[in-house]
């Protein structure tokens, strides 16, 4: 490979661009000059340190908040930093050293070294302090900066951008502000165009919001200025990296062993569910853990705004919505996905999140011969949840009578899983209803509340949300009798009260 040839791949990987040609669709703007690309790096700053935050006095990153370095020696770790990062872009830049920076590894291993000799000039260094210096120029110059710790932090469940200087996270199921922060507005849309750029899309003015994912499989939503008034926003919603199991829910009081035994029956039975919730309340969890009772002899289409169901069986198709270019031609909807799957020979379909016209085509394809299909929504409550499935399906623009809508309902929904992110930050399913396959008084779709949570108080020690969940005592024969028609062997003593 030419000088050249290898500049430019040097250039892609520090930009966030794949390596090869052929960009995947909507081509992304020509790849700027690898020394923009790079993160500025202030001369020096005695006060702080990179990724250190005065404000929160704290640091997350190698050192400890205790530990964080200040006044000369936080000078110290800012100007070897700048010295280092000088040097790299006038070697990343010579043609003449194009060969030395083939990989990753080779990158690596060339600023450990410029590190190593760069620290002689700036006093005694421990060995961990150089390590320190060289992991964030390497987040920088390879990875998203500040925010790769705390995509490596197990106990951080989601990443909250909100401006360069204003990082909050979940954990434990609670809100709060981490020390971080990104040197500059600037060094914030390098990581965004570095995260959006790996899966082909952009970011920019005429198209300033995005839906992405990272490499392994976090969800990712963008947006920046003008709609961002304070500064560009990064939202990361993170996922296991080994996807949870029916056991795991239990343990975490999310459901009851009743409950369990009741959903994994419901789905080998070919049952079609709709898991409803609100933002953040586990519906996608549960929904992946409901799709891994189905068997695998079966063949699944998922279809998702970004791909982040974990399936465990070998037959899954997998498909993902795509939004327009540049002349705003070009998009794929969930829609769209829809309609394509039905011609794909599907036993199962799952719709990630159904919040528009999709509805109709969805609700179709479960009373067509495609039993077992799964999909969420959202919703506050289980009523509320074929309220907004009336909805959408009036958003697809049919001119259909309410009761022919209501109609669909019954006849292809068969249960509804609704899961709440309590105030303690627990995620529990609060409500499993069955809906009736006839119309109510009024033509109203009517549903039987099978199991349910019920609040008791807060323990005013830690705060616990209490209550009980359990059946409620109603036994849906029919459901019962069809299930073990079709070789589920369900017990209806699991339904009632005493059981749980």
């Amino acid at each position: 490979m030419s000088d050249a040839g290898l500049l430019d791949r040097v250039q892609r990987r520090a930009s966030g661009q794949p390596e090869v040609a052929g960009y995947p669709y909507p081509s992304p703007p020509p790849a700027p000059p690898l020394v923009a690309s790079l993160p500025t790096i202030p001369a020096a700053d005695p006060a702080v340190s990179p990724y250190f935050s005065s404000k929160s006095g704290g640091l997350l990153t190698r050192v400890a908040p205790a530990a964080a370095p200040q006044g000369r020696v936080a000078k110290s770790f800012t100007e070897l930093r700048s010295v280092v990062h000088a040097r790299l872009v006038e070697e990343m830049t010579g043609a003449a050293s194009a060969q030395m920076v083939q990989s990753d590894e080779v990158i690596i291993a060339r600023i450990r070294e410029l590190v190593d000799e760069a620290s002689e000039s700036f006093g005694p260094l421990s060995r961990a302090d150089r390590d320190w210096v060289a992991d964030t120029l390497v987040h920088d110059v390879l990875g998203l900066g500040p925010l790769e710790d705390l995509l490596k932090d197990p106990s951080i469940a989601e990443i909250m951008v909100n401006g360069p200087d204003r990082i909050y996270v979940e954990r434990g199921g609670r809100i709060q502000r981490c020390p971080v922060t990104f040197q500059s507005p600037e060094q914030l849309r390098q990581v965004i165009d570095r995260i959006v750029g790996r899966i082909g899309r952009r970011v920019d003015e005429s198209s300033p919001m995005v839906d992405a994912r990272l490499q392994d499989g976090s969800r990712v939503n963008v947006i920046i200025p003008p709609i961002a008034i304070k500064g560009a926003t990064i939202t990361i919603r993170k996922f296991s990296k080994e996807a949870l199991g029916i056991s795991n829910l239990v343990d975490l009081g999310t459901l009851t062993p009743e409950m369990a035994t009741f959903l994994e029956a419901c789905v080998k039975g070919r049952l079609n569910i709709v898991v409803s919730g609100g933002t953040g309340s586990g519906k996608t969890t549960t929904l992946n853990v409901l799709s891994s009772f189905i068997p695998e002899d079966e063949r699944i289409v998922t279809i998702e705004d970004a791909a982040e169901l974990q399936l465990c069986q070998d037959h899954v198709v997998t498909l993902e919505t795509r939004p327009s270019n540049v002349e705003g031609r070009g998009q794929i909807s969930i829609r769209d996905l829809v309609i394509n799957a039905l011609r794909m020979r599907p036993d199962r379909i799952i719709v990630g999140e159904c919040r528009g016209g999709e509805a109709l085509d969805m609700l179709q394809a479960m009373n067509t011969g495609h039993d077992g299909s799964l999909t969420t929504l959202h919703a506050n409550n289980a009523l509320d949840a074929v309220a907004r499935l009336e909805t959408m399906v009036l958003m697809a623009g049919v001119d259909l009578p309410m009761r022919a809508i209501r109609e669909q309902i019954t006849s292809a929904v068969d249960l509804v899983v609704h899961q709440s992110r309590l105030r303690d930050g627990t995620r529990k399913v609060v409500a499993i209803s069955e809906v009736e396959d006839e119309l109510g008084e009024g033509l109203r779709v009517v549903q039987k509340e099978l199991f349910s949570f019920h609040q008791t108080g807060i323990d005013p020690q830690d705060g616990r949300v209490l209550g009980r969940l359990g059946a409620t005592g109603v036994v849906p024969e029919r459901m019962v009798e069809e299930l073990r028609a079709g070789g589920q062997d369900l017990s209806a003593r699991i339904f009632l009260p005493n059981a749980a």
